[in-house]
């Protein structure tokens, strides 16, 4: 099974709908899991149209939920009773919670497991750099502007102190409000592939504010990633 961390070094930046949208563009050819450890901001759910879902338990492990025939999710959002509730823990809480999604999940029998990393390079990053199990490969998201550029350099740096490749990076919102090419220039000049652009579109927004993920029709720019991560060995070492 390869890992792919979703990450971004600054917040709003449209990680999680990356994420989201990844994993649906690749579960229509492989065995997906997608692992939401955002504690505090779990937004998997929501943008799959999963709401008031709640995991499992069979055999002692627990029983990730169905998005379709082969994409499963966990999310801390499961285990709340109430959208707002909200998580109010330290680091050593985030990571046994962590390591009990990532161990005790019936994840067995996949090809991928994609992980939506919290922004930033704080104490769920570290744990699943720490805990997920190899190979794992970083794609890190940014928008064009300059002060989310200077973020995504922390952040390739973080995944390269960790041991984790940098399989590339993600340009999103991009067009004439942000600008647009800047997150290719950073990739170009610390040699890492850029993986492609998706535009400022306001059917994006709307598809994550539906839970209905805008790579469900099967073209577009998010397909296309997903072609450049298999060529770029998304697909080694997979079991």
């Amino acid at each position: 099974m390869k890992s792919l961390l979703v990450m971004s070094g600054k917040g709003g930046v449209g990680k999680t709908t990356v994420a989201v949208n990844l994993s649906v563009a690749l579960s229509k050819k492989y065995k997906v899991g997608l692992l939401d450890v955002d504690i505090h901001g779990p937004n998997v759910p929501k943008m799959l149209g999963l709401g008031g879902k709640t995991l499992q338990y069979a055999n002692g492990r627990i029983m990730p939920v169905s998005y379709n025939k082969n994409l499963d999710v966990v999310s801390m959002a499961f285990l709340l009773e109430r959208e707002d509730t909200p998580i109010v823990w330290r680091g050593p809480l985030k990571h046994k919670a962590i390591a009990q999604f990532l161990n005790d999940v019936e994840w067995e029998k996949r090809d991928f497991l994609v992980v939506d990393l919290p922004p930033g390079t704080g104490d769920e990053a570290i744990s699943i750099a720490q805990l997920v199990k190899k190979p794992a490969e970083a794609i890190i998201v940014s928008t064009p502007q300059e002060v989310a550029l200077l973020d995504v350099k922390k952040c390739i740096g973080f995944a390269r102190s960790l041991n984790v490749k940098v399989l590339g990076l993600i340009e999103n919102m991009s067009g004439d409000i942000f600008g647009s090419g800047n997150v290719k220039k950073v990739a170009d000049n610390m040699h890492i592939p850029f993986l492609g652009s998706i535009p400022m579109d306001r059917k994006i927004a709307i598809s994550g504010d539906t839970g209905k993920p805008i790579a469900e029709g099967g073209k577009g720019e998010f397909s296309k990633i997903v072609e450049r991560v298999i060529t770029l060995g998304g697909q080694e070492n997979t079991d």
